[in-house]
């Protein structure tokens, strides 16, 4: 059995010896700089601890791994883009380093190369795991264009943002579980209880990403905080300040989200506050934790045993502390 640091560190070293022979350069600097300059390597390792659940070689599949991370920062490409981001992972993002252009471009190849890699595996369990690929990438444009809505309305529910997450975040990771289980050759009934493991993992761990959005360290998180309060992305955490406030509390809360003008470092520590007097926080952490013990309710169906287990139940522990 291999333990996650170990597989981490064969992916890293996978990623840096990539060959890129194609031309013009200009157009692959990017796609080279986005996966260079590190990351958490979650859904690559997701892949490989999930295959070794049942056989003993999981570098076997490494090109199904590295596909779905260069599927993953294609679409952190895009969404910086999007975004108007300026820092990713401690490091200027594309769009700043090059032009949007560039980023369009360079992320259209990313796209085309994780379908190239994911699809380098054995003929017989091709359709299964680009059927769960498609779907999946479906599903994230689907939630990338309700995160885009959710910025223009005033009335997202609760519901409506988790469905959101669960299509923008959670699926890749639910996918990464299932293409490891399809290509070990797990049980059919393996295969889709790894699926719900991964996308209730997700959805704790996107919540996580919000809550450090607000609450964590730039020099820690790799990015500046206060990204989601500035451009009124209706969060859980902003959608139940709305709905937990006192008149005054929510009058000041309008007063942010609707200013066309103001000073960010402002708008960021007075919504802050408020999350601060209302409870938030908590609450965020109360769900995630919800959905950390739904993940590990269904990878307990599994049919492997306890000891095979235990990395990948250690790894999503691991996820759960992450400041990253």
């Amino acid at each position: 059995m291999y333990t996650s640091e170990d597989l981490l560190k064969k992916v890293n070293e996978a990623l840096d010896n990539l060959v890129y022979d194609r031309q013009p350069a200009s157009l692959y600097d990017p796609i080279k700089y986005v996966l260079s300059i590190g990351g958490k390597r979650v859904r690559p390792v997701l892949t490989m601890l999930a295959y070794n659940l049942y056989k003993d070689d999981p570098l076997s599949i490494m090109s199904q791994a590295i596909g779905l991370e260069t599927y993953h920062n294609f679409t952190l490409l895009h969404d910086d883009l999007m975004d108007h981001a300026d820092m990713r992972r401690g490091h200027e993002t594309v769009h700043k380093k090059w032009d949007a252009n560039r980023a369009i471009l360079s992320g259209d190849t990313m796209l085309l190369q994780a379908f190239e890699r994911v699809e380098d595996c054995d003929s017989a369990k091709l359709p299964a795991v680009f059927k769960v690929f498609i779907q999946t990438t479906l599903e994230i444009g689907e939630g990338q264009q309700l995160d885009v809505e959710f910025e223009q309305r005033n009335d997202v529910t609760e519901d409506e943002y988790i469905e959101m997450i669960r299509l923008k975040t959670s699926v890749l990771l639910a996918c990464a579980c299932k293409v490891g289980a399809i290509m070990a050759d797990a049980p059919a009934e393996d295969i889709e209880n790894m699926y719900k493991f991964g996308e209730k993992l997700g959805l704790a761990f996107q919540l996580q990403d919000d809550l450090l959005d607000v609450y964590g360290d730039p020099a820690v998180f790799g990015k500046n905080i206060g990204g989601d309060i500035t451009s009124n992305k209706k969060t859980y955490m902003l959608i139940n300040a709305f709905n937990r406030a006192t008149p005054a509390q929510r009058d000041e809360l309008t007063k942010w989200v609707e200013a066309k003008e103001f000073d960010r470092n402002e708008k960021v520590a007075a919504v802050t506050n408020l999350y601060n007097e209302i409870g938030i926080r908590q609450l965020c952490e109360q769900k995630i934790e919800q959905y950390y013990q739904e993940s590990l309710v269904y990878l307990a169906k599994v049919s492997v045993s306890d000891e095979r287990k235990a990395e990948i139940k250690a790894y999503a522990a691991e996820m759960m502390k992450r400041q990253s």
